[in-house]
């Protein structure tokens, strides 16, 4: 009987010690309890089975905790960020959706567009271009750019690259009301820069100089030489067309002594020495005026001028042009072997910074017409010559070398098969520049940094040596303060010869008298 007591007593305190342990199990922690733990864990170990159950209790333990952790915060996981292409396909949605009000006889009319398509399959042929996708999206972008600025003639102009973005260039003519709006921002601006110089000059109490800068040249009107072309810039097709301000000759000046990378921002300052006056968008447009300047090529014959019944004298300054009905085009081999089937057809910008020579010494409410003036300009002698560059429709046999380098490389896209072939020209001075012929086909396009060559390396200008000081003499050098001993010395060697010079003039008197 003490046996089966002892057996009974041993049982209870086993299955009190159980409830004791179970209880101390189902106490909560943080996340779970420990008894719900271990009833998850041996349930995931029989239905898995791992071989090597011991080696793997604890990366399992861990996954259970996280798979509880992770259905309990399942409601605070963030939502995925957009990402940048996603925003620019978005952009690039809409240039693929056309107006439900537009007729189909509105879409087959003519349209200011070049066929961008069959330019990028000729530039594929001369191993140049942005690639099938990117110029179909070009030219949707592009017809966006018509439809909502109403354009005349647009066409794409060419690509320049960044170092954080790249800018895709369009051009276009200019409008009557564009010009007029161009032309009142200029006389805006310059009326505020007149009248901050006079609060200046107001407000400056000290004494204003009496030196006077040099005139600076004034800019050529819109619509002829640098500013002939409007120009609209993007960084993607589908994103919002930016307008670049018109181009000033000093710009372009101080853009032919720097070379800069863009970065792909329009309002990025421009830090160079000597100093640019705009920034990265005006840099650009000053590029874009050299580069178009250069590169602009077509076939001989193919453009003529709108009046020919110019004298000599005016043919330098003509920059008005029209298609020649009557071209033929020349052969393709031909245009591959010489550079004189090719002209510039964009006028050439002169030292100045204009295409058109603009003479400094005249003001412009100046009268030319009065006789005195015009004795006095055959006095002067230092009078400027006028700068005069080469014509329109100059051949590109013409071009000067630079750097023991030829301008131009002309090749026919492929010799195996002529009879399909294109000619191709590649500028060696602006790297990116290409142009093509095929027949009465023809095409520019500049793909590249925006930079000119320039030989083995490329320093930066050295800064101007000081000023030198000017000449020493008496007449300029501070003396020292006399002392007083020095000054009373000095006042009574004055006061002596003035009653020497007294007495004398009494001698004198006194010896006329006796005569």
């Amino acid at each position: 009987m003490d046996t089966e007591d002892g057996q009974q007593d041993s049982s209870e305190q086993r299955l009190q010690a159980a409830a004791a342990l179970k209880a101390f199990t189902l106490k909560n922690s943080s996340q779970s309890n420990l008894y719900d733990h271990l009833t998850r864990l041996l349930m995931k170990v029989m239905d898995e089975r791992p071989e090597n159950a011991v080696d793997v209790i604890e990366d399992m333990s861990y996954d259970v905790k996280r798979g509880v952790f992770e259905d309990k915060q399942s409601a605070l996981r963030d939502l995925p960020q957009t990402t940048a292409a996603e925003v620019l396909a978005e952009h690039q949605q809409l240039l693929f959706s056309s107006p439900k009000e537009a007729d189909h006889a509105e879409k087959l009319m003519e349209t200011p567009l070049p066929n961008l398509s069959e330019i990028g399959f000729y530039m594929e042929q001369a191993g140049v271009g942005l690639g099938r996708e990117e110029m179909q999206r070009i030219f949707l972008a592009l017809k966006q750019l018509v439809e909502s600025q109403a354009l005349q003639h647009c066409r794409l102009w060419g690509k320049i690259l960044g170092t954080k973005s790249n800018y895709i260039i369009a051009e276009a003519m200019y409008r009557e009301d564009d010009e007029e709006e161009e032309q009142s921002a200029e006389e805006a601006a310059e009326e505020e820069e007149r009248q901050a110089e006079t609060r200046e000059n107001e407000m400056d109490p000290f004494t204003q100089s009496t030196c006077k800068p040099l005139p600076a040249v004034p800019n050529e009107a819109i619509g002829t030489g640098a500013n002939k072309f409007l120009y609209y810039v993007c960084k993607e097709p589908g994103l919002p067309w930016v307008k670049l301000p018109t181009v000033s000759p000093a710009q372009i000046t101080v853009a032919r002594q720097i070379r800069k990378f863009f970065t792909g921002r329009l309002d990025a300052p421009v830090v160079s020495y000597p100093p640019f006056p705009g920034n990265e968008a005006n840099y650009l447009r000053a590029q874009i005026a050299r580069i178009s300047a250069g590169t602009q090529v077509s076939p001989l014959g193919f453009y003529q001028y709108q009046n020919e019944e110019l004298d000599e004298e005016e043919e330098a300054q003509r920059d008005s042009y029209k298609v020649n009905p009557d071209f033929e085009g020349f052969p393709v081999s031909e245009m591959a072997k010489s550079l004189s089937t090719w002209v510039h057809h964009v006028q050439h910008i002169l030292q100045q910074g204009r295409c058109s020579w603009v003479n400094l010494a005249v003001k412009p409410g100046e009268e030319s017409n009065e006789e005195g003036e015009a004795e006095e300009k055959e006095e002067e002698p230092d009078e400027a010559e006028p700068e005069v560059g080469p014509p329109l429709f100059t051949p590109l046999s013409q071009d000067a070398e630079m750097f023991n380098t030829p301008p131009w490389t002309s090749r026919m896209s492929s010799t195996l098969t002529p009879q399909h072939a294109v000619a191709v020209l590649r500028s060696n001075l602006w790297p990116g520049a290409y142009a093509y012929a095929c027949g009465n086909k023809f095409e520019n396009i500049y793909i590249g940094w925006g930079l000119k060559y320039s030989g083995q390396g490329y320093s930066p200008p050295v800064p101007p040596l000081p000023q030198k000081e000017y000449p020493s003499g008496p007449e300029i050098t501070e003396a020292l303060d006399p002392t007083p001993e020095e000054e009373q010395a000095l006042q009574t060697a004055l006061e002596e010869q003035q009653d020497a010079e007294e007495e004398m003039v009494d001698t004198d008197e006194e010896e006329e008298d006796d005569d």
